[in-house]
């Protein structure tokens, strides 16, 4: 198995290649040629995930007045979560046996042809309907699959151990400056391209424009990613085995004997699952309970969000850095949650309390407490393991991550049928997020990174 060929060889390839690019991990991150390119390849990856997955929920949202049971958000965020699920282990895998450098470059081709199958799928929608705009989705997803060990795996071999914070950091703002432009760009692209037929139901076929716009996002991408300096493949001698569609042996003997490692990767998934029910919870709060009718003003609301994921960043990294990570972990989620319960209330009738503009500076607020919470995880999750394996704990990381997220999908269509048995407004499912913080807060500690 792969887990088992690893050896003095890997490990003494890892030095020597570290040994060699010793002078280029002397240079400041912002004065550093790989990070940019690294920085500006993801920025353009995410931009076109969130615009096209956003395009791709704003579609499933009946329209104003329509019942709201019909919303298929919830299958739309697990079908773009399902390659993850399938295929993370399997990526992390590849991003230890090759160069994660010539990873990321494939990876950009490939998100070219899938952009320009985008544009055919619009451009079909008449005959083919949701069925080509969902597949490309998938596909969406399946790229991002095996982007993402690399993605996050390479920093280690960029950076020194000192400088991961800050690396992260900026990646993590750069990604939700990347998500704010992708979901408002979708809204807007919507309410331009997207007009009523004959019959009076939507004509998304011009929709193609946008996805014509992803191409050229993609195309700029692969150039960048040539910027990013080539790294050695970390375990080379590596041996596919089933356990690399999975969770590989190497991993799970690693979780069993590392307890904070794993509970670390239970809350990341936790933190997921609530992430990913809170998006097509805005979305439907701004179509039906605040009665928004452009589409861009409500992807403003997600959009929030991420402002203040960008915020968070910052203070995590800066503001707080003198605090200990558990104790940013510990506010994070205390933040979360009261922010999302001050989210939940109503008034009489179902307006929401807050009102568009309350709700939006409530979600920056719940954004900045979740960068808090979930960066010091996230650089815990790098640091852990031994250089070898790292791309497979990142697949595995994602794989969690991804299992949260396509459990979100269900669970949001179970809340949302919750809701409206009750009566209760759309608004509501923040409540219901909350509680699940509460373990989180009662139990879960992250140990100080050596």
């Amino acid at each position: 198995m792969s887990q088992d060929s690893s050896g003095s060889a890997p490990a003494q390839s890892v030095a020597d290649s570290n040994s060699r690019n010793n002078e280029s991990l002397k240079s400041t991150i912002l004065t550093n040629r790989s990070f940019w390119g690294l920085a500006v390849t993801q920025f353009l990856g995410a931009f076109n995930d969130n615009l096209y997955k956003q395009l791709m929920l704003l579609m499933a949202i009946p329209a104003i007045g329509a019942d709201i049971s019909e919303d298929t958000q919830g299958w739309a965020t697990a079908l773009f979560s399902l390659p993850f699920v399938l295929f993370s282990s399997f990526a992390g895998y590849l991003s230890d046996k090759y160069s994660k450098s010539v990873i990321i470059v494939l990876c950009k081709f490939a998100e070219v042809i899938i952009t320009l199958l985008a544009v055919t799928a619009f451009l079909s929608y008449a005959s083919l309907e949701d069925w080509g705009t969902w597949t490309v989705l998938f596909m969406m997803g399946l790229h991002s699959t095996m982007f993402g060990p690399a993605k996050y795996g390479i920093l280690p071999e960029l950076f020194r151990k000192d400088e991961l914070p800050r690396a992260n950091g900026l990646i993590l703002m750069s990604t939700f400056l990347a998500i704010i432009l992708g979901v408002v760009t979708a809204g807007v692209l919507k309410d331009l391209l997207v007009v009523a037929d004959d019959a009076g139901n939507p004509d998304c076929s011009r929709l193609w424009i946008g996805s014509l716009v992803c191409t050229v996002m993609a195309v700029i991408g692969t150039c960048t990613s040539f910027l990013i300096r080539k790294t050695s493949a970390a375990q080379p001698t590596a041996v596919m085995s089933l356990g690399d569609f999975g969770v590989s042996k190497s991993i799970r003997s690693l979780l069993w004997n590392d307890k904070p490692l794993l509970a670390s990767i239970i809350v990341s998934s936790m933190f997921y699952v609530i992430a990913g029910v809170v998006m097509p919870t805005v979305n439907v709060l701004g179509k039906n309970q605040l009665k928004i009718e452009l589409d861009t003003h409500t992807s403003l609301l997600t959009g929030g969000l991420a402002i203040g994921i960008i915020v968070g960043a910052v203070l995590a990294n800066v503001v707080l850095k003198k605090l200990r990570p558990g104790n940013q972990v510990l506010l994070g989620t205390i933040g979360m949650f009261v922010t999302l319960v001050l989210l939940g209330f109503w008034k009489p009738g179902g307006a929401h309390l807050l009102g568009y503009w309350g709700a939006l500076i409530g979600l920056i607020t719940t954004g900045m407490f979740a960068a808090v919470f979930i960066v010091p995880i996230q650089v815990f999750m790098q640091s852990r393991p031994p250089a070898e394996i790292k791309g497979r704990m990142i697949g595995t990381m994602n794989f969690a991550n991804f299992v949260g997220i396509l459990i979100a999908g269900p669970l949001y269509q179970l809340f949302l049928i919750i809701a409206t048995s009750i009566g209760w407004p759309v608004s509501s499912i923040f409540w219901m997020l909350a509680v699940l913080l509460i373990p989180i807060a009662i139990r879960f500690r992250l140990p100080t990174i050596a």
